[in-house]
C-alpha cells in the first residue's frame, strides 16, 4: 500500500508562483511512474504532469514553459513547480503513482492518489 501526501497549495495573485510538494511513504519509489493531475469545479479531472522512472517528462499543452514537474528519490517525493500561474489554474491539485508503468492520463489507470491541496490562482 502507498500513501501520498501533497503540500504547498494556497492563494496566489496571478503570475505568482506555487511549489506543490508530494511524499510518497510505502512501494518503491524509484520504481514509481508520477504525475499530478487537476480538477476544476465542475468539470473532470485533467492530467497535468508526468515524470517517467527514467526523468522523462509530459505535460499538457497549457503549462508547457510554465510548470515543471521533478521528483526526488532519496526523499520519496515529487513536485511541481508552478510559475506564471493564471486563473484558469485554479484547481484542486492530486498527485499520483503508478508502480512499474508510466502515468496514464486517464485517471483510473493509476494505483495511488493523494487528498488534493488547493491551489487559487486570483486575477
Amino acid at each position: 500500500q502507498v500513501q501520498l501526501a501533497e503540500s504547498g497549495g494556497g492563494l496566489v495573485q496571478a503570475g505568482g508562483s506555487l511549489r506543490l510538494s508530494c511524499v510518497a511513504s510505502g512501494g518503491t519509489f524509484s520504481n514509481f511512474g508520477l504525475g499530478w493531475f487537476r480538477q476544476a469545479p465542475g468539470k473532470e479531472r485533467e492530467f497535468v504532469a508526468a515524470i517517467r522512472r527514467g526523468g522523462i517528462t509530459t505535460y499538457i499543452d497549457s503549462v508547457k514553459g510554465r510548470f515543471a514537474i521533478s521528483r526526488d528519490n532519496a526523499k520519496n517525493t515529487m513536485y511541481l513547480q508552478m510559475n506564471s500561474l493564471k486563473p484558469e489554474d485554479t484547481a484542486v491539485y492530486y498527485c499520483t503513482v503508478r508502480e512499474g508503468w508510466p502515468i496514464s492520463t486517464t485517471p483510473a489507470e493509476n494505483t495511488y492518489w493523494g487528498q488534493g491541496t488547493q491551489v487559487t490562482v486570483s486575477s
